[in-house]
């Protein structure tokens, strides 16, 4: 959910609020005027994810279920063996 900064124009207070892109702040928290509240340019807030460890939960499912897949190939192979 985006985050927004609103000042009231009539006590000068800024706050920031989380909503949804089409919703709009319209009563201050401080002196509670539902005029003058206006929206305020601000930077974004971007969360960068690192790419140094590219296994995700899938690959390491993956590599355990071919790794266990070997052992009970090997455990298989014992058991033939006896019979």
């Amino acid at each position: 959910m985006p985050r927004y900064l609103y000042e009231c124009g009539k006590c000068h207070v800024t706050s920031s609020v989380f909503h949804l892109i089409n919703e709009a702040i319209t009563e201050c928290n401080s002196c509670h005027d539902s005029e003058n509240m206006h929206k305020i340019l601000s930077t974004p807030f971007i969360v960068v994810k690192d790419n140094k460890n590219t296994n995700t939960v899938g690959d390491l499912t993956k590599e355990y279920i071919e790794a266990n897949r070997e052992i009970l190939d090997v455990e298989k192979s014992k058991r033939e063996s006896y019979e």
